[in-house]
């Protein structure tokens, strides 16, 4: 029996995905219409369940994997994930996907219904569609159809489907990645497909400390402010400070990682909340008060070649010199979150696959970037120590967590032949 030549495979293989457009746009919209919205985490068994139900008759060992204990898991929200495992008909690497099914609340502004996964002028609207359940449904349909052409392949191909990305991935992948689920030898190489462009391969992303600030003053009648010291009042020079010194400073900072868009190469900081005086569910009128208390939640992100501690002590330092000269004023620091920098190498496999996968799919060159906030390689990389990882998926991550979130069905089809590819070619299985 004469073997088929790798170029007609991959031919039949990428004709195998067209075939399934319109099954990639129903996967699409069933993980759509489940509303896995978190906080506070609703629906993740549903959802976890679809994708289960999906990959178990393609022979797929699925596993169900709640995260007891974890930060947001209770009876009610139950933070369950599905790892789903395939092995090939050989030892060999193993090559995983995993997507995250949580999605951002909907918010205002929307034209069509955020969870029926409308299609529209060649694209599926709804929230999650970008971020991130087209790129699940596409590294479904790119699986599925090798296992339809029925090429052989070593080794193994998971997918897995997570939680809690959206808050940080503490229920999720880091839950995972404690436990064995994200490192060798079980797994080599891990493709996020978070929406980054249907040309692009995220090698890593900047770092972020996320901080609950508190000034604190003295309490006094609102008409006799001269007896109290106003929280606010210290917390607004604060921020006068880094305004006018720690803004224009961060601003001329600039990273050799290619991060996008052109902005986050420089460090940012955003201020996420702030609230003073009354607690913010009085009811009836508010007293006549000083406030004694002012608390504001900062969002720093760094570049790689930033340290962390020196991050914090230019807060610190402001800070200092606030109460110092400012007397009666106190401050603490709490710190939510923090993760490094991480990126990938561009010589790494996954990415030299994806790259070669990409241009073989497009006919151009694939670019390499970085992105300006954090997602689920952090934790791959600090607790499952594997690097060869990388985000690339169909979608544009300008619509991420906005009204009328998109992904278009060409992009997600084309990506779904380079996962396809990019799967064979870290398996060993030749395609030239």
């Amino acid at each position: 029996m004469t073997a088929t030549p790798a170029s007609d495979r991959l031919a039949r293989l990428f004709a195998r995905i067209d075939q399934s457009r319109d099954e990639l746009v129903a996967l699409t919209q069933a993980l759509v219409r489940i509303p896995t919205v978190n906080p506070p985490g609703e629906a993740y068994t549903d959802c976890a369940e679809l994708i289960g139900r999906r990959l178990a008759p393609r022979g797929f060992r699925v596993e169900y994997l709640r995260a007891t204990g974890a930060r947001g898991d209770t009876p009610r929200y139950p933070r369950t994930n599905i790892v789903a495992r395939l092995e090939g008909r050989s030892p060999g690497p193993c090559v995983h996907f995993n997507g995250h099914i949580d999605v951002v609340a909907p918010g205002a502004g929307w034209t069509v219904d955020p969870f029926a996964g409308t299609v529209r002028d060649g694209k599926i609207f709804g929230r999650g569609t970008c971020d991130m359940k087209g790129g699940i449904a596409a590294a479904i349909i790119a699986v599925e159809a090798i296992l339809a052409e029925g090429i052989p392949f070593p080794g193994a191909i998971e997918i897995s489907g997570t939680v809690d990305e959206e808050s940080g991935g503490y229920g999720g992948v880091a839950w995972l990645a404690e436990r064995g689920y994200f490192s060798a030898p079980r797994v080599d190489h891990v493709i996020i497909p978070e929406p980054l462009q249907v040309d692009r391969v995220c090698l890593g992303h900047r770092g972020v400390w996320w901080a609950e600030i508190e000034m604190k003053g003295r309490i006094a009648h609102g008409s006799m402010p001269f007896l109290g010291v106003s929280a606010i009042r210290g917390m607004a020079a604060f921020l006068a400070a880094v305004e006018t010194e720690l803004y224009p400073a961060l601003q001329a900072r600039r990273t050799a990682m290619p991060v996008v868009p052109d902005g986050a190469r420089a460090s940012t900081l955003n201020y996420n909340a702030i609230h003073g005086g009354l607690a913010e569910d009085h009811d009836g009128l508010p007293a006549p008060l000083v406030a004694d208390s002012c608390r504001l939640v900062i969002d720093r992100r760094f570049l790689i070649e930033e340290r962390l501690e020196d991050v914090r002590r230019e807060i610190v330092d402001l800070l200092e010199r606030t109460v110092r000269e400012r007397p009666g004023l106190s401050y603490r620091i709490r710190d939510i979150m923090t993760f490094e920098p991480t990126m990938t190498s561009p010589d790494a496999p996954v990415v030299r696959a994806l790259d070669a996968a990409i241009e073989r799919v497009l006919g151009r060159p694939a670019a390499h970037i970085a992105s300006p906030g954090t997602y689920d390689q952090k934790h791959i990389a600090r607790i499952g120590h594997l690097h060869d990882c990388v985000a690339y998926g169909p979608g544009l991550l300008e619509l991420a967590h906005q009204p009328d979130e998109f992904v278009a069905i060409d992009d997600m089809v084309a990506s779904a032949k380079v996962m396809a590819a990019a799967t064979l070619r870290l398996l060993g299985v030749p395609l030239a």
